[in-house]
């Protein structure tokens, strides 16, 4: 396609892959809700900084009341929580045979198909790491798995298109008939980051903490129990290894994959988790509720008890609400929802 892209979230995600983008060529329009951020992406530009590559790229910016015309590829990079309101607005400039590409984190290719209908939603499963410094800067700490798969699981002529587009982002993408495999996946490393998020520790540095290695194998057992009652085939990245996370799994296994984690997060810049910035640096809500409570939801279709899960989810909120702090004891306070025979 030669169509424009309408990049709808110009924060972490959307800013980086779209500058790339922009970078290589292409034609790139964004949408965001924050006025200086459009007003920067349209004067001096939007910045990558970072040790991967710096550059600044100028394009069309809108907040999303300002867009006009219909586009046939729209990539969704909000956060989770607000997927169904950006769905939403998104509708009315969404062309009928365009897509919807969801470059997020959580299972929102569900809520974005019900909107928007599932033959114009594509899923996507990325890792790199990124944030959002200020108004026009973005930086670019890490390269990760970036995944793109239909969410019926067939490969389409748009998907293999839309791959040859995304390797000017990251020459490793790839294509997936098991988009939701990478998907669950995430969740599984995602709840992982969001316990490192409870510490001002790094995210290596917490992952690499010996005396809480049950808690992780732990949570990760939940959440891939609640993939699996799903028929879901999980599958694994940078480090994370599904199997490593089931009950009776070889512990050298288990160490292989944290240390492999722990050693792809040494590499990158960007040394805590967006999760933790939303807590320690912009004091806003997080994902909690639309990346991981969902699990217990899902958990509890299948009478499943997810009670690290759901411990989790209480913590997260309470320092959300000013009620407890960023501290290494929080993990001991995550531990003791433990199970027996997991702790």
């Amino acid at each position: 396609m030669s169509a424009p892209i309408l990049i709808w979230g110009a924060g972490a995600i959307g800013g980086t892959v779209g500058a790339y983008l922009k970078r290589a060529g292409h034609d790139v329009a964004f949408v965001d809700v924050v006025p200086e951020h459009v007003a920067a992406i349209r004067g001096p530009g939007l910045k990558i900084v970072g040790p991967i590559a710096e550059f600044a790229v100028s394009a069309p910016a809108f907040l999303p009341a300002e867009v006009t015309g219909r586009f046939e590829r729209i990539f969704l990079c909000v956060k989770a929580h607000h997927t169904a309101d950006a769905a939403r607005a998104l509708l009315p400039r969404l062309a009928e045979d365009g897509y919807v590409l969801s470059l997020q984190n959580g299972l929102n290719e569900l809520t974005i198909a019900e909107i928007v209908g599932a033959r114009r939603t594509i899923g996507a499963f990325v890792n790199f790491g990124a944030d959002y410094l200020e108004p026009g800067v973005i930086t670019y700490g890490g390269r990760g798995a970036c995944v793109l798969g239909e969410i019926d699981g067939t490969i389409t002529p748009r998907l293999t298109a839309l791959h040859t587009l995304m390797r000017d982002f990251d020459r490793d993408a790839i294509v997936t008939d098991n988009i939701w495999g990478y998907l669950w996946g995430k969740l599984g490393y995602g709840a992982l980051l969001f316990v490192t998020a409870l510490t001002n520790d790094s995210i290596a540095d917490a992952l690499a903490m010996p005396e809480h290695g049950r808690l992780y194998h732990a949570l990760g057992c939940e959440v891939m129990a609640v993939a699996a009652a799903e028929k879901v085939r999980c599958e694994g990245f940078n480090g994370f290894d599904p199997g490593a996370f089931v009950p009776g799994a070889d512990p050298a296994r288990l160490k292989a994959s944290m240390d492999t984690m722990v050693a792809h997060n040494r590499k990158s810049t960007k040394t805590h988790s967006g999760i933790w910035r939303d807590l320690a640096v912009r004091k806003r809500k997080t994902e909690i509720d639309a990346q991981i409570a969902i699990i217990g939801t899902v958990a509890r279709r299948h009478a499943i008890a997810t009670p690290i899960i759901d411990r989790l989810v209480e913590l997260i909120h309470e320092i959300e609400d000013g009620k407890r702090p960023l501290d290494r004891a929080n993990l001991a306070a995550l531990a003791r929802a433990m199970p027996a025979a997991a702790a």
